[in-house]
Formats: structure tokens, C-alpha cells, sequence
């Protein structure tokens, strides 16, 4: 059953050591040390940890796990602590395991879940790719339905936010990452509603990776069987980076 929730960006400048060796600004200091805490907090209240981050398929990744930002086009000697090797596991009722790399958006899941002290032996990692909502819904239930579970979901909005985004800017960007925050701070259920309500092709348009992923949170939160209860997610950090839209988030679900 899912008791805690981290919503993390999948940028790989979360990892110390990504931007190169010159000083942090400080909004990335203060967007990686939101990041750790709020995946601390999830760790600390379950017995087992998914990473569940975007994919260019749906599937666990498991046995020895590369935890380096190669992917991403970093090399492991830039990263600090450099990269190991994890021996890791399939999820029960999560996807079939199929071979290949992590993507850098799970490596940056399972990196920030080491850190804040996951032990690898309750630690799993899904990738989810875009399809049917209902699909990845039943995928967050199933994953969730073996024991105390935190789901470190790893995702961004829009990078579509000014002259300095990866792409080219789309004033849609503001509106939708707005709405997509006040429903964090305003409560459980708007907060899940407008995660559900996010049209897919919207995001993928606006460039927001975090839609898979948070289609899987709502089929979690929807398993706990909680409805209006839901407790309301804690918003640790909110910022726009180098022209995406990343948050910290920290989604306790009421006993």
C-alpha cells in the first residue's frame, strides 16, 4: 500500500558534480536539497521503495543497475561519489524486467533513494513510457499493493518556460505548471485530480516528462481507497531551471 510520495524533477543536475566543477547557483543548491529531503522523508516511512521514472518503454530495470548519468552525457568521474554499480530487483506486480541502461531520470531516482539511506534490497525501479491512463493507473496499484511502499516519481513540467528552455517557449507552459502547483498546495484531492486531468497530449506538447509517472501516483493513491481523505502533498520547492519547470514534493497518505 502507498504511504508517502516524492515528486522529484528528472533533470540531471540534481546529481552533484552534473553542471561541471564551478560553484551551484543557488536555486539548484536549493532545488537538489529539497529534492533529498523530500525522497528522505519517503524513505523513512516505508519498507520498500519504488522509483517509478519516464521511459522510452514501460518495464522494471533490475539486476546490476549502472548509477551513473551516462545517459544524460556525463560522465561517471564528473558525477561526486562517481558511480556503482546496484544489484536491484523487480517490484512485485510492477512490469516485466527488459534489458537496457536506465534512463537518466531513474538514475537520478535511484541515486537521491540511495542517498537518503535506501537499503538496495527493498529498492525497485519502473520506467514508464506514455500510453493509456488507465493502464499506468492499474500499474501504480499493482506496484503498490506489496507492503508499506514509498514511490519516488520522477518527473518535470514544461520545458518550454522562456528564452533559456530547451525548446522553444510556449506561454501555455505557465498556465498549465501554475495550475499544476496551486493544486499541491491546495489539497489532496485537487492535487490528484489535476494530476488525472492533465491531458496527455498537452504534456507532451508543453514537454512536461513527469506525465507518465504521475499517472501511476494517482492509480496508487486511488488503490489506498482513501478518496477525499487523501492527505494534501507539502510543497518543498518550486522553481523554473535553465527553462524548465521543476518541484519538490513531499505526499503523505493519511492512515
Amino acid at each position: 500500500m502507498l504511504v508517502v510520495a516524492a515528486l522529484v524533477p528528472d533533470t540531471v543536475l540534481l546529481l552533484a558534480g552534473a553542471a561541471g566543477r564551478g560553484p551551484d547557483d543557488a536555486t539548484l543548491v536549493a532545488l537538489r536539497t529539497s529534492a533529498l529531503a523530500a525522497v528522505a522523508r519517503a524513505v523513512a516511512g516505508a519498507t520498500r521503495t519504488v522509483v517509478v521514472a519516464p521511459g522510452a518503454v514501460t518495464r522494471s530495470v533490475a539486476g546490476p543497475v549502472r548509477a551513473g548519468a551516462a545517459a544524460a552525457g556525463v560522465p561517471d568521474h564528473l558525477l561526486v561519489g562517481g558511480a556503482t554499480d546496484v544489484l536491484l530487483v523487480p517490484a512485485a506486480g510492477a512490469a516485466p524486467a527488459l534489458p537496457g541502461a536506465p534512463g537518466s531520470g531513474t538514475v537520478v531516482g535511484l541515486r537521491l533513494a540511495l542517498a537518503a539511506g535506501a537499503a538496495p534490497a527493498g529498492l525497485h525501479l519502473l520506467e514508464v513510457a506514455p500510453g493509456e491512463p488507465a493502464e499506468l493507473r492499474a500499474l501504480g496499484a499493482a506496484t503498490t499493493s506489496s507492503g508499506p511502499t514509498a514511490l519516488v516519481v520522477v518527473g518535470s513540467g514544461s520545458a518550454r518556460h522562456g528564452d533559456g528552455a530547451p525548446l522553444p517557449a510556449d506561454d501555455e507552459a505557465t498556465t498549465v505548471d501554475g495550475a499544476l502547483l496551486a493544486a499541491c498546495t491546495s489539497g489532496g484531492r485537487a492535487a490528484r485530480d489535476a494530476l488525472a486531468d492533465l491531458d496527455a497530449g498537452v504534456a507532451r506538447r508543453l514537454a512536461a516528462t513527469g506525465w507518465a509517472p504521475w499517472q501511476v501516483l494517482v492509480g496508487a493513491l486511488d488503490a489506498t481507497g482513501q478518496g477525499a481523505d487523501l492527505a494534501g502533498p507539502e510543497l518543498l520547492h518550486a522553481s523554473v531551471l535553465r527553462g524548465a519547470a521543476h518541484a519538490a514534493v513531499v505526499w503523505a497518505v493519511a492512515p
